[in-house]
Protein backbone atom coordinates (compact mmCIF):
# COMPACT_ATOMS: atom_id res chain seq x y z
CA UNK A 1 0.00 0.00 0.00
CA UNK A 2 2.96 2.68 0.73
CA UNK A 3 4.21 1.40 -2.65
CA UNK A 4 0.70 2.52 -4.50
CA UNK A 5 0.57 5.61 -2.68
CA UNK A 6 3.85 6.39 -3.93
CA UNK A 7 3.31 5.41 -7.34
CA UNK A 8 -0.36 7.05 -7.33
CA UNK A 9 0.81 10.67 -6.51
CA UNK A 10 4.08 10.91 -8.75
CA UNK A 11 1.51 10.10 -11.60
CA UNK A 12 -0.91 12.84 -10.60
CA UNK A 13 2.36 15.18 -10.01
CA UNK A 14 3.40 14.13 -13.49
CA UNK A 15 -0.42 14.69 -14.78
CA UNK A 16 -0.12 17.98 -13.98
CA UNK A 17 2.69 18.59 -15.54
CA UNK A 18 1.67 17.40 -18.70
CA UNK A 19 -1.29 18.95 -18.38
CA UNK A 20 -0.10 22.56 -19.11
CA UNK A 21 0.20 21.28 -22.65
CA UNK A 22 -2.04 18.38 -23.35
CA UNK A 23 -5.81 18.45 -22.13
CA UNK A 24 -6.74 15.36 -19.01
CA UNK A 25 -8.71 13.20 -21.41
CA UNK A 26 -6.35 12.74 -23.58
CA UNK A 27 -3.32 12.10 -20.37
CA UNK A 28 -6.34 9.77 -19.20
CA UNK A 29 -6.37 7.64 -22.33
CA UNK A 30 -2.80 7.33 -22.81
CA UNK A 31 -2.50 6.58 -19.26
CA UNK A 32 -4.53 3.74 -19.62
CA UNK A 33 -2.75 2.49 -23.10
CA UNK A 34 0.80 2.37 -21.73
CA UNK A 35 -0.44 0.61 -18.64
CA UNK A 36 -0.40 -2.31 -20.09
CA UNK A 37 3.30 -1.86 -20.20
CA UNK A 38 3.48 -3.08 -16.42
CA UNK A 39 1.31 -6.62 -17.03
CA UNK A 40 2.91 -7.17 -20.33
CA UNK A 41 5.70 -9.35 -18.80
CA UNK A 42 2.85 -11.33 -17.66
CA UNK A 43 0.53 -11.60 -20.81
CA UNK A 44 4.36 -12.75 -22.37
CA UNK A 45 5.02 -15.61 -20.03
CA UNK A 46 1.39 -16.88 -19.61
CA UNK A 47 -0.40 -15.51 -22.46
CA UNK A 48 -4.15 -15.21 -21.96
CA UNK A 49 -4.57 -17.18 -18.56
CA UNK A 50 -4.55 -13.77 -16.69
CA UNK A 51 -7.57 -12.54 -18.99
CA UNK A 52 -9.65 -15.73 -17.78
CA UNK A 53 -12.37 -14.49 -15.86
CA UNK A 54 -15.80 -14.99 -14.57
CA UNK A 55 -16.58 -11.94 -13.44
CA UNK A 56 -16.98 -9.53 -16.66
CA UNK A 57 -19.75 -7.71 -15.44
CA UNK A 58 -18.03 -7.04 -12.41
CA UNK A 59 -15.24 -5.56 -13.95
CA UNK A 60 -17.17 -3.56 -16.30
CA UNK A 61 -18.92 -1.83 -13.47
CA UNK A 62 -14.97 -1.23 -11.58
CA UNK A 63 -14.28 0.40 -15.24
CA UNK A 64 -17.35 2.56 -15.24
CA UNK A 65 -16.44 4.21 -12.03
CA UNK A 66 -12.85 3.88 -12.32
CA UNK A 67 -12.80 6.23 -15.50
CA UNK A 68 -15.58 8.56 -13.23
CA UNK A 69 -13.15 8.84 -10.59
CA UNK A 70 -9.90 9.54 -12.86
CA UNK A 71 -11.70 11.87 -15.64
CA UNK A 72 -12.92 13.98 -12.31
CA UNK A 73 -9.15 14.27 -10.26
CA UNK A 74 -7.36 14.62 -13.79
CA UNK A 75 -9.66 17.50 -14.74
CA UNK A 76 -9.42 19.22 -10.70
CA UNK A 77 -5.81 18.89 -11.23
CA UNK A 78 -5.65 22.02 -12.93
CA UNK A 79 -7.70 23.92 -11.12
CA UNK A 80 -6.71 23.52 -7.36
CA UNK A 81 -2.97 22.96 -5.68
CA UNK A 82 -1.69 19.11 -5.42
CA UNK A 83 -1.58 18.79 -1.53
CA UNK A 84 -5.34 20.31 -1.15
CA UNK A 85 -6.58 17.76 -3.85
CA UNK A 86 -4.85 15.12 -2.02
CA UNK A 87 -5.89 15.97 1.17
CA UNK A 88 -9.81 15.86 -0.57
CA UNK A 89 -8.92 12.55 -1.86
CA UNK A 90 -8.68 11.32 1.69
CA UNK A 91 -12.40 11.42 2.19
CA UNK A 92 -12.71 8.09 0.09
CA UNK A 93 -11.81 5.76 2.18
CA UNK A 94 -14.65 7.43 4.79
CA UNK A 95 -16.96 6.87 1.70
CA UNK A 96 -15.46 3.40 1.42
CA UNK A 97 -16.21 2.62 5.10
CA UNK A 98 -19.75 3.87 4.35
CA UNK A 99 -20.05 1.91 1.09
CA UNK A 100 -18.59 -1.28 2.93
CA UNK A 101 -21.45 -1.24 5.63
CA UNK A 102 -23.97 -1.14 2.89
CA UNK A 103 -23.06 -3.99 0.08
CA UNK A 104 -20.23 -6.21 2.30
CA UNK A 105 -22.33 -5.88 5.33
CA UNK A 106 -19.43 -4.91 7.22
CA UNK A 107 -20.26 -3.83 10.91
CA UNK A 108 -19.96 0.31 11.53
CA UNK A 109 -20.60 0.89 14.95
CA UNK A 110 -21.59 4.51 16.82
CA UNK A 111 -18.32 5.63 17.30
CA UNK A 112 -17.18 4.52 13.52
CA UNK A 113 -19.83 6.86 12.90
CA UNK A 114 -18.76 9.90 15.20
CA UNK A 115 -15.18 9.24 13.64
CA UNK A 116 -16.54 9.78 9.84
CA UNK A 117 -18.54 12.97 11.41
CA UNK A 118 -14.65 13.96 12.18
CA UNK A 119 -13.36 13.26 8.79
CA UNK A 120 -16.27 15.51 6.94
CA UNK A 121 -15.91 18.11 9.74
CA UNK A 122 -12.14 18.15 8.39
CA UNK A 123 -13.22 18.05 4.67
CA UNK A 124 -15.07 21.24 4.78
CA UNK A 125 -12.10 22.93 6.90
CA UNK A 126 -9.81 22.16 3.78
CA UNK A 127 -12.57 23.35 0.96
CA UNK A 128 -12.83 26.86 2.99
CA UNK A 129 -8.93 27.18 2.19
CA UNK A 130 -9.92 28.39 -1.74
CA UNK A 131 -13.58 27.69 -2.23
CA UNK A 132 -14.50 30.57 -3.56
CA UNK A 133 -11.15 30.19 -6.38
CA UNK A 134 -11.35 26.32 -7.08
CA UNK A 135 -14.65 26.04 -6.84
CA UNK A 136 -15.16 23.27 -9.24
CA UNK A 137 -11.97 21.94 -8.62
CA UNK A 138 -13.03 20.73 -4.66
CA UNK A 139 -16.61 19.35 -6.31
CA UNK A 140 -14.97 17.49 -9.05
CA UNK A 141 -12.55 15.89 -6.64
CA UNK A 142 -15.63 15.04 -4.34
CA UNK A 143 -16.91 13.55 -7.26
CA UNK A 144 -14.01 11.56 -7.70
CA UNK A 145 -13.64 10.08 -4.34
CA UNK A 146 -16.76 8.85 -3.97
CA UNK A 147 -16.49 7.22 -7.35
CA UNK A 148 -13.12 5.37 -5.98
CA UNK A 149 -14.21 4.32 -2.81
CA UNK A 150 -16.76 2.44 -4.76
CA UNK A 151 -13.69 0.98 -7.15
CA UNK A 152 -12.09 -0.32 -3.98
CA UNK A 153 -15.35 -1.92 -2.70
CA UNK A 154 -15.39 -3.47 -6.16
CA UNK A 155 -11.98 -4.59 -6.09
CA UNK A 156 -12.02 -6.06 -2.94
CA UNK A 157 -14.61 -8.03 -4.01
CA UNK A 158 -12.42 -9.20 -7.74
CA UNK A 159 -9.88 -9.85 -5.08
CA UNK A 160 -11.96 -12.94 -3.50
CA UNK A 161 -11.21 -14.60 -6.86
CA UNK A 162 -9.88 -13.20 -9.61
CA UNK A 163 -5.58 -12.35 -9.33
CA UNK A 164 -3.75 -8.78 -9.17
CA UNK A 165 -2.60 -9.19 -12.65
CA UNK A 166 -6.22 -9.93 -13.94
CA UNK A 167 -8.09 -6.89 -12.35
CA UNK A 168 -5.27 -4.45 -13.68
CA UNK A 169 -5.26 -5.95 -17.41
CA UNK A 170 -9.10 -5.51 -17.59
CA UNK A 171 -8.86 -2.02 -16.14
CA UNK A 172 -7.25 -0.51 -19.02
CA UNK A 173 -8.69 -3.00 -21.58
CA UNK A 174 -12.11 -1.65 -20.31
CA UNK A 175 -11.71 2.00 -19.59
CA UNK A 176 -9.71 3.34 -22.61
CA UNK A 177 -12.57 2.39 -24.84
CA UNK A 178 -14.83 4.40 -22.69
CA UNK A 179 -11.91 6.87 -22.02
CA UNK A 180 -10.77 7.55 -25.79
CA UNK A 181 -14.13 9.09 -26.92
CA UNK A 182 -14.46 11.68 -24.55
CA UNK A 183 -10.44 12.69 -25.18
CA UNK A 184 -11.34 12.98 -29.32
CA UNK A 185 -12.83 16.61 -28.85
CA UNK A 186 -9.21 17.63 -27.49
CA UNK A 187 -7.36 15.37 -29.51
CA UNK A 188 -3.43 15.92 -30.57
CA UNK A 189 -0.46 14.66 -31.06
CA UNK A 190 2.18 14.47 -28.48
CA UNK A 191 5.48 15.50 -28.78
CA UNK A 192 8.23 13.02 -28.46
CA UNK A 193 8.99 14.22 -24.96
CA UNK A 194 5.26 14.50 -24.48
CA UNK A 195 5.30 10.60 -25.20
CA UNK A 196 7.85 10.04 -22.31
CA UNK A 197 5.93 11.33 -20.34
CA UNK A 198 2.70 9.82 -20.83
CA UNK A 199 4.66 6.44 -20.77
CA UNK A 200 5.98 7.34 -17.28
CA UNK A 201 2.18 8.20 -16.38
CA UNK A 202 1.35 5.08 -17.87
CA UNK A 203 3.75 2.78 -15.88
CA UNK A 204 2.98 4.62 -12.34
CA UNK A 205 -0.50 4.25 -12.82
CA UNK A 206 -0.43 0.46 -13.61
CA UNK A 207 1.95 -0.41 -11.00
CA UNK A 208 -0.12 1.90 -8.82
CA UNK A 209 -2.92 -0.34 -9.52
CA UNK A 210 -1.12 -3.42 -9.28
CA UNK A 211 0.55 -2.82 -5.75
CA UNK A 212 -3.29 -1.75 -4.65
CA UNK A 213 -4.66 -5.09 -5.70
CA UNK A 214 -1.95 -6.85 -3.82
CA UNK A 215 -2.56 -5.36 -0.97
CA UNK A 216 -6.58 -5.52 -0.81
CA UNK A 217 -5.87 -9.33 -1.57
CA UNK A 218 -3.99 -9.74 2.20
CA UNK A 219 -5.64 -7.25 4.19
CA UNK A 220 -9.48 -6.08 5.02
CA UNK A 221 -10.47 -3.40 3.08
CA UNK A 222 -10.58 -0.51 5.96
CA UNK A 223 -7.08 -1.10 7.13
CA UNK A 224 -5.91 -0.73 3.43
CA UNK A 225 -7.42 2.50 3.20
CA UNK A 226 -6.08 3.91 6.47
CA UNK A 227 -2.69 4.38 4.74
CA UNK A 228 -3.73 6.38 1.79
CA UNK A 229 -2.96 9.07 3.23
CA UNK A 230 0.38 9.03 3.41
CA UNK A 231 -0.16 10.37 -0.09
CA UNK A 232 0.05 13.84 1.59
CA UNK A 233 3.69 13.28 2.53
CA UNK A 234 4.60 12.57 -1.48
CA UNK A 235 1.88 15.23 -2.35
CA UNK A 236 3.35 17.62 -0.40
CA UNK A 237 6.88 17.31 -1.29
CA UNK A 238 6.15 16.90 -5.13
CA UNK A 239 3.88 20.23 -5.13
CA UNK A 240 6.48 22.37 -3.08
CA UNK A 241 9.79 21.17 -5.25
CA UNK A 242 8.22 21.24 -8.74
CA UNK A 243 5.26 23.68 -8.69
CA UNK A 244 6.45 25.89 -5.40
CA UNK A 245 2.82 25.07 -3.66
CA UNK A 246 2.98 25.21 -0.17
CA UNK A 247 -0.21 24.22 1.77
CA UNK A 248 -2.00 26.90 4.05
CA UNK A 249 -3.21 26.33 7.05
CA UNK A 250 -6.48 25.26 6.63
CA UNK A 251 -5.43 22.20 4.22
CA UNK A 252 -2.87 21.29 6.83
CA UNK A 253 -6.02 21.28 9.85
CA UNK A 254 -8.38 19.27 7.80
CA UNK A 255 -6.14 16.96 6.13
CA UNK A 256 -4.75 16.22 9.68
CA UNK A 257 -8.59 15.53 11.04
CA UNK A 258 -9.61 13.29 8.27
CA UNK A 259 -6.35 11.34 8.56
CA UNK A 260 -7.18 10.67 12.57
CA UNK A 261 -10.80 10.70 11.26
CA UNK A 262 -9.56 7.46 9.25
CA UNK A 263 -6.73 5.90 11.76
CA UNK A 264 -9.27 5.81 14.41
CA UNK A 265 -11.65 4.09 11.78
CA UNK A 266 -9.77 1.72 11.38
CA UNK A 267 -8.17 1.37 14.89
CA UNK A 268 -11.73 0.79 16.58
CA UNK A 269 -12.47 -1.99 13.70
CA UNK A 270 -12.57 -5.79 15.50
CA UNK A 271 -8.71 -6.92 15.76
CA UNK A 272 -10.14 -10.01 14.93
CA UNK A 273 -11.13 -9.13 11.04
CA UNK A 274 -8.97 -11.17 8.62
CA UNK A 275 -8.73 -10.37 5.07
CA UNK A 276 -10.53 -12.84 2.68
CA UNK A 277 -7.74 -14.53 1.07
CA UNK A 278 -10.22 -17.60 -0.47
CA UNK A 279 -7.47 -17.34 -4.15
CA UNK A 280 -4.12 -17.39 -3.85
CA UNK A 281 -2.13 -14.21 -5.77
CA UNK A 282 -1.35 -15.93 -9.17
CA UNK A 283 -2.30 -14.82 -12.54
CA UNK A 284 -4.20 -18.00 -13.05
Amino acid sequence: MVLFTLCATGMLGAVRYVSAELHEFEILFFRLVFGLLVILPWLIKHGVAPLRTGRLWLLALRAVFNVGAMLAIFSALSLAPLAQITALSFTAPIFAVILAAVLLRERVGARHWVFLALGFAGTLVVVRSGFEIVGMGVVLTMFGAVCWAMTLIIVKILGRTDSSVTITAYMSLMMAPLAFFPALPYWEWPTIEQFGWLIAIGILGGSSQIFLAAALKRAHARDVASLDFIKLIWATAIGFVVFHEMPDGFTWLGAAMIVASTILTTASDDTSAKADRSTPDNVV
